[in-house]
C-alpha cells in the first residue's frame, strides 16, 4: 500500500495561517479528508499520516477527530508543549488515542538555533519514548547542528526529519546541509521524509534535475530502508500538483530493487509509525 507520510488539513483561517503568504495564495481555503480522498483516488494512494500545521492542542484534537470519521487516515502527528511542566500527564492523555502516532514543534519558525536542546525542551523529548510516541525533526539547515546533537541524546527515541530539512534548493547551497545530513543518516533512530522538496525551489521553475542530487544524498546517507515518500499537500499545490509531487520521488527510486520501492512508499512509514 502507498502511505503519504506527511500531509496536511485545515480550515483556512487568514490569522491562524498568516504563514501563507501571496506567492502561496492558492492554498488560502480549506482542505479537508474529502478533498484528499479524491486526489488519493486518482493518485492510487491508499492512507495517509496527518500532521499539525497549527501549535495547540485544538489541532491535535482536530486532526483526531478528522482520523476518527476517516480510515484512510492512519496516523497522525499532534502538537503538545514539549516544554510544559506538566507533559507526563499530557502525554498519558493522548496516549490512549491509537491513531496519535507522535508530535511535532515547528522548530524552524524558532529565532534561537539551540532551541531543540533547551532543557525544557529535552525533557519533553525525554518523556516521548515511553509512551512510544515519534518525533518529527521540522527545521532549517542552520539548525541541523543541533538536531545532530538531540538525535545523539536520544538513541532509543523514533525521530524523522521533515521535508529533508529544507535545503535552499533555489539558491543551490548543497555542503553544509549534506556534511550535517550524512553525519545524523549515521544514527539508525532517525529517518527522513522525501517530503516539501519543490516547494524550497523555484515554485515555477524546478525540475527533477535540479532536486536529484539531493535525494541522492538522502537515500545515500539513511538507505532505502529509513526514507519515507510524503508529499506535503496541500502546500505542494504552490509548486505543482499532487501528481508531479508524488512522481517526483517514484521516478527517482525507480533504479531501485521493487521491495525498496515498496519501503520507501509506504512500508517504511506503516514500520515507523507502527500503523
Amino acid at each position: 500500500m502507498t502511505i503519504d507520510s506527511h500531509q496536511h488539513f485545515w480550515i483556512y483561517e487568514a490569522e491562524k495561517h498568516a504563514w501563507i503568504d501571496d506567492d502561496m495564495k492558492v492554498i488560502r481555503k480549506n482542505f479537508l479528508p474529502e478533498d484528499l480522498k479524491l486526489v488519493y483516488q486518482a493518485n492510487g494512494v491508499g492512507g495517509c499520516v496527518a500532521v499539525q500545521a497549527d501549535q495547540t492542542l485544538a489541532e491535535t484534537d482536530f486532526l483526531l477527530d478528522l482520523a476518527e470519521k476517516n480510515d484512510f487516515i492512519k496516523g497522525i502527528i499532534g502538537w503538545v508543549d514539549l516544554r510544559a511542566s506538566d507533559i507526563d500527564t499530557v502525554l498519558k492523555h493522548y496516549s490512549t488515542f491509537p491513531k496519535l502516532k507522535g508530535f511535532r514543534h515547528v522548530v524552524q519558525g524558532e529565532a534561537d538555533h539551540n532551541f531543540m536542546l533547551r532543557p525544557d525542551f529535552l525533557n519533553g523529548i525525554a518523556a516521548l519514548e515511553k509512551y512510544n510516541f515519534t518525533y518529527d525533526i521540522l527545521i532549517f539547515p542552520h539548525q541541523l547542528g543541533a538536531a545532530l546533537e538531540l538525535v545523539r541524546r536520544f538513541p532509543n527515541q523514533k525521530f524523522v526529519i521533515d521535508h529533508i530539512a529544507k535545503p535552499y534548493l533555489k539558491d543551490g547551497f548543497y555542503d553544509g546541509w549534506a556534511i550535517l545530513m550524512k553525519a545524523i543518516g549515521e544514527h539508525k533512530n532517525v529517518y527522513c521524509k522525501l517530503s516539501g522538496m519543490t516547494t524550497e525551489a523555484d515554485y515555477n521553475n524546478w525540475t527533477p534535475e535540479q532536486i536529484e542530487p539531493y535525494m541522492q544524498l538522502v537515500l545515500d546517507a539513511f538507505g532505502a530502508n529509513r526514507i519515507l515518500f510524503g508529499s506535503d499537500w496541500p502546500v505542494c499545490l504552490v509548486a505543482g500538483n499532487y501528481t508531479k509531487t508524488k512522481e517526483l520521488v517514484t521516478n527517482f527510486i525507480a533504479k531501485l530493487s521493487s521491495e525498496e520501492q515498496a519501503a520507501i512508499m509506504g512500508g517504511n512509514a506503516m514500520q515507523f509509525y507502527n500503523l
